[in-house]
């Protein structure tokens, strides 16, 4: 137990699938407009994935957040819809290379007290891979500066998947295992950016 009292747990994907009502309710709270039946879908398509992983926060049994993530498979779909193309030796994915972060969700009222963080280093701590990837939203200003402060840089931009005329900001960062010399970032101006995280 944490000193706030916040319970923070790390689960399998196995474990996960019996917090779906909880991961249900939050997400209905942080994103109301998105289409909940898709995201669950994906979730149990994600904890099927080997690596898959998933962080909790919970305040006497209450879910206050969550992360969520998995490793990237060499025929990963991540790269393919990039507004701009990168390198090759950035994008091109081995076992082992890239766990990607595919969800980081706090309510409202429970940010802005390091949750976020928590979950983040929680889910990350002890991956055996070399780097971690995001995506933010260019508008997510609390996310945004927040994924700075933790060490991420911008690489690119992607469309999404439900909506090509919208973007994300595809964000990298090296995971503790390995160095901030194995995850080649090219060079360029970090836009100033925002999330539903801290």
């Amino acid at each position: 137990m944490h000193p706030s009292g916040i319970a923070y747990r790390l689960l399998t994907g196995t474990e996960a699938a019996a917090s779906e009502d909880d991961l249900l309710a939050l997400d209905r709270e942080v994103y109301p407009d998105a289409d909940h039946e898709r995201r669950a879908r994906q979730r149990n398509v994600w904890r099927r994935q080997p690596g898959f992983a998933l962080a909790e926060a919970r305040h006497g049994g209450y879910l206050v957040g969550y992360a969520a993530g998995m490793p990237l498979r060499p025929s990963t779909s991540w790269w393919r819809d990039l507004t701009t193309p990168l390198p090759p030796d950035l994008t091109a994915e081995h076992p082992g290379r890239t766990f990607a972060l595919t969800e980081l969700e706090v309510r409202a009222s429970w940010r802005r007290q390091g949750i976020g963080r928590e979950l983040h280093d929680l889910i990350l701590a002890g991956r055996t891979e070399e780097r971690a990837t995001v995506t933010a939203a260019p508008d997510a200003a609390a996310a945004q500066a927040a994924f700075r402060g933790w060490g991420w840089r911008k690489v690119a931009r992607t469309r999404t998947e439900d909506d090509p005329d919208q973007v994300r900001d595809v964000l990298l960062t090296a995971l503790p295992q390995s160095t901030a010399n194995d995850v080649p970032f090219p060079h360029r101006r970090e836009q100033a950016q925002n999330a539903n995280i801290d």
